[in-house]
């Protein structure tokens, strides 16, 4: 039995548990995972019977006076080779640290991934109807005379991350709104025959939809302020996603495969067609 161990957020922990799990997958062994175990209970894995607060305390505790071994992905310079040998020589094993990386392994087995991490329908639900509503409603406030007024309709997902995102690397992705709203505007001007419903997800409060309508009139603004699994299925329900580097946008992007296209600099020249790139690509180079 593999244990999966981490402390981080949401999406990391999702991604750190799916390298380790993709690897059991590949050699036959079973994977859990202490942190959905207990935490972010919005996913189908949170109800399988592998996943449960017994088997968190159990591995907890073992592995701490020492009867479970660990192998630390801890640091980026791990030897993960070692650390490789030494998960398949320990039958049961606590695996940790964010460094843990089966890259392959991983893309070969995703589609379970994808279904171990579905969201439950809870979350989902009130989503898609929200969804559908704020298109009609803007649809008819804004060409009253048809309710589909364009031959086509895309969905833009743009996630602005805030709070913590102030002091990590510095505040270098903290980007502003009218940053959000260039880049918002040019993927406007990159479609100018598409009817265009902008989805916003948001960990900063102070973030409305009326100021990003003034900003960006060219296109249809939503924020409809939902939770975290919430706006994490409303942006997988997009046709692209922008955003700053984050796994949360990422993750997004894995459910369907969808163009993301990660804000690495304020510079909206820089968001060309080719530049959002599938899930597989971001993938390898998280920052």
């Amino acid at each position: 039995m593999i244990f999966a161990r981490d402390k981080s957020q949401m999406c990391n922990n999702l991604l750190q548990y799916a390298h380790v799990y993709a690897w059991g997958r590949e050699h036959g062994r079973k994977v859990i995972s202490m942190r959905f175990s207990y935490k972010y209970q919005y996913f189908y894995i949170c109800h399988t019977s592998l996943t449960g607060f017994g088997w968190y305390l159990f591995a907890k505790y073992m592995s701490a006076i020492g009867l479970l071994p660990t192998a630390s992905f801890k640091h980026a310079d791990c030897d993960r080779e070692a650390l490789e040998r030494k998960m398949l020589r320990h039958r049961h094993i606590v695996v940790s640290g964010w460094n843990v990386r089966f890259y392959d392994l991983f893309l070969k087995y995703r589609s379970e991934i994808c279904d171990l991490f579905t969201l439950d329908v809870q979350y989902t639900d009130p989503v898609k109807a929200k969804m559908q509503q704020a298109e009609e409603s803007s649809s008819v406030i804004h060409h009253p005379s048809s309710i589909n007024p364009h031959p086509s309709s895309i969905r833009l997902g743009v996630h602005i991350r805030r709070g913590d995102y102030a002091q990590w690397k510095d505040g270098i992705y903290c980007y502003s709104d009218e940053v959000y709203a260039r880049h918002i505007n040019r993927f406007a001007q990159q479609h100018p025959d598409e009817d265009i419903h902008v989805y916003l997800s948001t960990n900063d409060a102070q973030v409305t939809e009326e100021h990003y309508q003034q900003l960006c009139p060219q296109v249809h603004i939503h924020h409809l302020r939902g939770s975290a699994p919430e706006d994490l299925f409303m942006l997988s329900e997009c046709d692209f996603l922008i955003g700053p580097p984050s796994t949360f946008s990422l993750v997004a992007a894995m459910y369907r495969d969808l163009p993301l296209y990660r804000m690495d600099s304020a510079d909206e020249t820089q968001m060309l067609p080719d530049a959002f790139k599938s899930f597989d690509f971001w993938f390898r180079r998280i920052i």
